[in-house]
């Protein structure tokens, strides 16, 4: 017997391919999926209003919002991350004379140890990490934690030194504390040579040196796309979607946040969606959001 179909709305990096596969590949180089990682409090949500701002995600009539990433009732009142988010913002690289972007597919992890699983299931959407660190605090446990998970899944990092304004930051010290900290979690030769870039997030300030202040954030872009991989996939390949998270909203029905590892999906398609016990139900898409 068949198996009885159901309708599904998919928030889907949908022109978001997987990490290199073998076989006919293609590379996406207008692409870049990273995760901003790091222990609660060190400023990753917003880092990335910042971004959204910069990247010119808010019209000039509309106000750019604090903590937009976080849409919980909860995550609101305390001021925390609980559910990874992913957004995307566009980014034209300094130079780009034929008006072409880069788009960047950013998602916005849990700090707070409780929510570890978040994190996890998070880097498997992406290519590299953007690993954040308190200027004055330095690396706390949930950092040790979240980069021993980006270096076992072999993810490229990006250091990012925040809250460079801080009157009791230590820059120089944190820097060799993270150093040790990739030593203490056997990171190889590769991965201990990361870049680093100095941010003041709630300005919306980078810089790639101490002495050269910055005034936005092109710094952090432009580092980004440089060290974070383009995905590539295999388009001519039977559609394979990561599913990473499920929710449901009363205008659309369910929807399941994933990630496109091989082939293509498109609005109205019919998939194979395999369930965790093993069963296997056709579904629709009947909305796409990218």
């Amino acid at each position: 017997m068949p198996p009885s179909e159901t309708s599904l709305s998919a928030r889907a990096d949908a022109d978001s391919p997987a990490r290199a596969q073998p076989g006919n590949s293609a590379t996406r180089d207008d692409l870049r999926n990273v995760a901003i990682i790091a222990h609660v409090d060190h400023g990753k949500t917003t880092l990335v209003d910042a971004m959204l701002t910069q990247a010119g995600a808010f019209g000039s009539h509309e106000a750019a919002a604090d903590r937009v990433m976080d849409s919980m009732d909860l995550e609101r009142e305390k001021g925390i991350t609980i559910l990874a988010k992913n957004t995307a913002v566009r980014w034209a690289r300094n130079g780009a004379k034929d008006g072409s972007s880069t788009k960047i597919n950013v998602v916005d992890t849990p700090g707070h140890a409780d929510f570890g699983g978040e994190v996890e299931r998070a880097l498997t959407m992406v290519d590299g990490v953007l690993l954040l660190v308190d200027s004055s605090e330095g690396p706390l446990p949930q950092t040790r934690f979240v980069l021993r998970k980006a270096l076992a899944a072999n993810l490229p990092v990006v250091l990012v030194i925040n809250k460079i304004d801080r009157p009791d930051a230590r820059i120089d010290e944190v820097v060799h504390e993270v150093e040790d900290l990739f030593l203490d979690v056997d990171a190889d030769e590769h991965q201990i040579d990361f870049p680093i870039v100095y941010t003041n997030a709630r300005e919306g300030h980078a810089t790639l040196d101490l002495a050269e202040p910055g005034t936005d954030l092109s710094p952090l872009f432009e580092t980004l796309i440089d060290t974070i991989p383009a995905p590539t996939h295999d388009p001519e390949h039977p559609l394979q979607c990561w599913v990473t998270n499920l929710d449901a909203s009363a205008y659309v029905g369910r929807l399941a946040m994933c990630r496109v590892m091989q082939g293509t999906i498109k609005k109205g398609q019919t998939v194979a969606w395999c369930q965790g016990d093993g069963t296997v139900t056709n579904a629709k898409i009947t909305e796409l959001y990218v």
